[in-house]
């Protein structure tokens, strides 16, 4: 049977994870997967990435870690990034995956200049989106789920952006033929992202946002969701 990668570089809320599953679980329902077609390795607790030849295609979660915290975890999966794109690997990363996939192919992460995103957001997809596999058939402008206080602050060379948002100029980007990028999480459904709004209501309220503003324009976003389906049809017809 042809399996996938869901590479785990975080985690959400204990409380939260104990009702409701973990990345890893929202990340392989989304794409369509049965427990039987994914695997999930750990990378905070040194388990060893296996070969990008084993699996169809490969997703890096979220965490609630930052790339520039010095783990030697984030290092070594960083060089397993590299090979899987020169191997031509299909690989997808979000948020802290997204970022790291920058950093990793030579460009730079770090903190967003203007603070942090979080909420549903629009989306605005770029020109080139609409010849790409994974993206092509995405709204111009779609909602998505964000919450992130860094970013791919710069692209890596030859990259190409595919969307961005009125904070955020890198919501997605493709490198090579088959690995991407995206800041949003196309994982979350809205009740996860309202428990994140709540639970990060000090940190809008010192930015001067209104927590409850913010949690009510929380949606759910069937095409940033519907991307990590197209992803798993595309590891699957490649």
């Amino acid at each position: 049977m042809q399996r996938f990668l869901i590479i785990k570089t975080g985690g959400t809320f204990p409380d939260y994870a104990g009702e409701h599953d973990d990345f890893e679980h929202w990340t392989a329902r989304a794409m369509g997967l049965g427990p039987e077609q994914w695997d999930c390795v750990d990378v905070r607790v040194n388990e060893p990435l296996p070969d990008p030849d084993r699996y169809v295609g490969s997703v890096i979660t979220g965490s609630h870690d930052m790339v520039t915290d010095e783990f030697p975890w984030i290092a070594a999966t960083g060089e397993w990034i590299c090979q899987a794109v020169a191997a031509s690997h299909p690989l997808l990363g979000i948020c802290f995956g997204h970022q790291l996939m920058a950093q990793a192919l030579g460009g730079e992460a770090g903190y967003h200049p203007d603070g942090p995103e979080i909420g549903t957001v629009p989306v605005i997809l770029s020109p080139e989106a609409k010849d790409d596999p994974l993206f092509a058939d995405l709204p111009e402008i779609f909602p998505a789920h964000v919450t992130h206080s860094q970013c791919a602050l710069t692209l890596p060379p030859e990259s190409v952006l595919l969307a961005q948002s009125d904070h955020e100029p890198h919501q997605a980007f493709r490198v090579g033929r088959r690995a991407w990028g995206v800041q949003f999480h196309p994982e979350f459904d809205a009740p996860a992202t309202r428990h994140y709004v709540r639970m990060q209501a000090e940190k809008l309220e010192a930015m001067g946002l209104n927590a409850a503003t913010v949690e009510s324009g929380v949606t759910e976003t069937p095409a940033s969701t519907g991307l990590l389906k197209r992803f798993a049809a595309l590891c699957l017809t490649r």
